[in-house]
């Protein structure tokens, strides 16, 4: 059980919760947004001494019941809900860090598509592998240090990320809720918390999304516009190919036939790293 994520957790979403979305009388004087820890107590029918040691990082681990009516009073989602779970030690079936062994398969299936972008990442974003046409489209990763090599870090790290592009803020929540999902996922490990520590190092940009807890973010549009100085700007689409088994996923650029954008990728298949 993780007591100090859990009680950031549950302090964020009592925050977050209006006392006219659960029936409650808002009254006059309310200093702090959302629920009052006695109004949570309440709806959970748990005692208030109780619930503020939850908050405070010094309960006992709730039963399957409790936690039940937790969510249910502060209206998580399903994706919030199993969140929940995990920050407990529901989850005992889990290895204990992200899997970093990519399945022999996938690594022929990349190397197999030489007109299409396609790398693997783990569950915090590390580069794990990819092939010729990512290196062309995006950038040759052997280029960064082995612990640099991690998209979320490369976004709030490195020197390129446009936070009032909607693309890539929309972009930079869903990163933050996975991460936040395998933190709780793999507690212990200690690549993960490296990988935080370092982030909350890099300034305001992380520290106040970090701080606003995402797990359940609207999920970011498939199309993705990438500019190249060779080819021009192209507009893809982007799969992701989850590798369940392995905390994984594969992720693919492609364009519709005919399209500009295929186009431009069938003369990157071509032009290849020759820029570089």
């Amino acid at each position: 059980m993780n007591r100090r994520h859990l009680a950031d957790f549950l302090r964020a979403r009592r925050s977050r919760v209006q006392p006219a979305d659960v029936g409650v009388t808002a009254g006059r004087r309310r200093r702090t947004p959302g629920l009052r820890r006695e109004e949570v107590a309440q709806l959970a029918c748990i005692s208030v001494d109780y619930y503020a040691r939850l908050e405070q990082a010094r309960g006992p681990q709730p039963s399957r019941q409790v936690l039940v009516a937790l969510a249910r009073a502060l209206r998580l989602t399903d994706s919030e809900r199993e969140h929940l779970y995990q920050l407990t030690g529901l989850r005992v079936d889990i290895p204990p860090g992200p899997p970093r062994d990519v399945p022999a398969g996938i690594l022929h299936l990349i190397d197999r598509l030489d007109d299409t972008p396609a790398f693997v990442i783990d569950a915090v974003y590390n580069l794990l592998a990819w092939n010729s046409m990512a290196t062309a489209l995006l950038i040759d990763p052997t280029v960064w240090p082995v612990e640099d090599r991690n998209l979320i870090w490369q976004l709030f790290g490195g020197p390129h990320a446009d936070f009032d592009d909607p693309q890539v803020d929309q972009f930079a929540r869903q990163c933050l809720a996975d991460l936040r999902t395998a933190a709780a996922r793999y507690p212990d490990d200690p690549g993960v918390n490296r990988l935080i520590s370092r982030l909350c190092g890099t300034g305001p940009a992380f520290v106040r999304r970090w701080n606003e807890y995402p797990v359940d973010p609207p999920r970011p549009s498939s199309t993705k516009r990438i500019p190249h100085p060779v080819v021009g700007e192209l507009e893809l689409d982007c799969q992701t190919l989850e590798i369940s088994d392995h905390d994984q996923r594969l992720i693919l650029y492609t364009a519709a036939p005919g399209t500009p954008s295929h186009e431009a990728l069938r003369l990157l298949s071509v032009v290849g790293i020759q820029r570089l």
